[in-house]
């Protein structure tokens, strides 16, 4: 059957980050795409010009409507929108998963946006931890982290494991610390495992612009690989390749923070003959 991966995310209107992303990563990636809608942002390249939170009982409606007749595989928890959301949805899983076997649940800590915006606000972060406990893989940025840490910085590698091994342990969570924020030619992840093991994964960087959406779409690449049946290190080694395939792809849109290139530069129609209706 094909891998069933339900995304509880916030709408993107540029189309490169959100659910729009996860949409497209996890259909490329064989799997089926549901949705759970947890804001809508009105934003492009340039930035966040607005933000509604959707009400926490239409986020609910939304995962009962498709987990009650479709079923789930594995759930990716992206952007939250309110502390009220974070609860809710907190509430409504251990509600699911009680009694049953759980499914993998990746959730990415989404805080800011690319362009700097402010996509989470204090209490909000507060309410991560009832998600993170749920969570089978936590996927932060180095500034998520030191912010899930509470700590101002981590300066250096032995920081970041520290707090991430401190994390591990309170959550009973495996978490992926994604370097792309640090300096230097290379890029780093590193997946702290709950004994404290670390596996590590370094990639020249893509000197790019168009890296909108990248935290979005590896999270449902990993999620779509654990539903379908993945070890965890494999679906993370899958998922970054196809990330960095994607910013590979990029079509070079928009005048900041662009888009990748999900569906990989491919023209799937050409050549063929147009549908006839």
């Amino acid at each position: 059957m094909i891998p069933r991966i339900l995304s509880i995310a916030g709408s993107d209107s540029g189309g490169g980050a959100g659910i729009q992303a996860d949409i497209k990563t996890i259909t490329m990636l064989g799997g089926h795409a549901l949705t759970a809608i947890t804001a809508i942002t009105a934003q492009n390249t340039r930035g966040v010009t607005d933000v509604l939170p959707v009400p926490a009982e239409i986020v609910l409606a939304q995962i009962d409507a498709v987990v009650s007749d479709i079923g789930v595989d594995a759930i990716k928890i992206g952007m939250i929108g309110s502390p009220e959301v974070a609860n809710a949805v907190a509430d409504r899983l251990e509600a699911l998963f009680r009694g049953r076997e759980i499914v993998p649940v990746v959730f990415d800590p989404v805080m800011i946006a690319s362009s700097g915006a402010v996509l989470a606000d204090a209490a909000t972060i507060a309410a991560f931890g009832r998600l993170m406990r749920l969570s089978v893989l936590v996927t932060p940025n180095l500034p998520e982290l030191a912010a899930l840490a509470g700590a101002e910085a981590l300066p250096d590698e032995g920081a970041q494991v520290a707090a991430a091994i401190g994390l591990v342990r309170d959550h009973q969570a495996a978490f992926l610390v994604k370097g792309g924020h640090a300096e230097g030619p290379r890029l780093t992840d590193r997946l702290v495992g709950w004994n404290g093991t670390v596996a590590e994964w370094s990639g020249d960087r893509i000197e790019t612009r168009h890296t909108h959406g990248t935290g979005c779409t590896l999270s449902s690449a990993i999620a779509t690989g654990l539903g379908a049946g993945l070890e965890p290190e494999a679906a993370i080694t899958r998922a970054r390749f196809y990330v960095r395939s994607a910013i590979e792809a990029a079509p070079g849109l928009g005048a900041g923070h662009g888009p990748m290139g999900h569906g990989l530069g491919r023209e799937h129609f050409r050549g063929k003959a147009p549908l006839v209706i």
